[in-house]
């Protein structure tokens, strides 16, 4: 949730803290891009996180790693319960069904598990610097 004492700052750091936040969303999206979609077989859309899955366990465990970061931004930037309850969700869903041989590595390339966390940051990113941008406005 957001503190109003961070709302209320008006101050240059404020639009300094909406670019730090917006680079490490770019950065996460850049990272969801290798591991969601990377590559292209026969047209299809695969990354790191479906070639890593083809070892059992250590892959899926590897790629929920960025999963973990996507839910710490999430925190940090102050998003909603329900959008670090989606980013957990995604994750944990990609790395159980992931963990099944053959037909998690099938889900995998479908489910997209980081393209999705991203989104949901895109969302409260655009959200908290609305809310921000209002308050600022206040005063």
């Amino acid at each position: 949730m957001l503190s109003t004492s961070s709302l209320a700052d008006n101050s240059p750091a404020m639009g300094q803290r909406s670019h730090d936040r917006r680079a490490r969303i770019e950065r996460l999206d850049r990272l969801a891009d290798k591991l969601d979609t990377r590559f292209r077989v026969f047209g299809i859309p695969v990354g790191w996180d479906s070639i890593l899955g083809l070892i059992p366990g250590v892959g899926d465990l590897i790629t929920a790693g960025p999963g973990a970061v996507m839910f710490y931004e999430a925190h940090k930037m102050g998003a909603r319960k329900r959008a670090k309850v989606k980013i957990a969700a995604n994750t944990g869903v990609d790395m159980l069904i992931g963990g099944i041989p053959l037909v998690g590595d099938l889900f995998d390339v479908v489910f997209k598990s980081h393209r999705r966390n991203i989104e949901i940051l895109k969302q409260e990113l655009e959200r908290v610097e609305a809310a921000e941008q209002r308050e600022t406005a206040r005063q």
